[in-house]
């Protein structure tokens, strides 16, 4: 992901876009699980509150900041899996 020093090229949000968009996908299933103690509405607002946060991160160009986007991403699922609800979408 360093094609670009310090803002992302073309080639650098092509390359992680499988990335992302497999981490969002994810994310939204995790929202399902039945570990997480949550009613429909809850659910379906933690998802409009996932999607939100990719849309937002989907305009970012900064490369540092796309990788710490990427790395909390997979962190808020490894927390999902386990059950739990990430605190930046809580």
């Amino acid at each position: 992901m360093t094609k670009g020093l310090i803002w992302a090229t073309g080639e650098d949000l092509a390359r992680n876009r499988g990335k992302v968009i497999s981490l969002y996908r994810q994310i939204l299933r995790s929202l399902n699980s039945p570990k997480l103690e949550l009613n429909l509405a809850a659910r379906l607002a933690k998802k409009a509150e996932a999607r939100t946060i990719f849309m937002l991160g989907s305009e970012e160009r900064s490369l540092h900041n796309i990788e710490d986007l990427i790395d909390a991403a997979e962190y808020s699922l490894s927390l999902l899996k386990q059950g739990k609800i990430p605190k930046h979408i809580q």
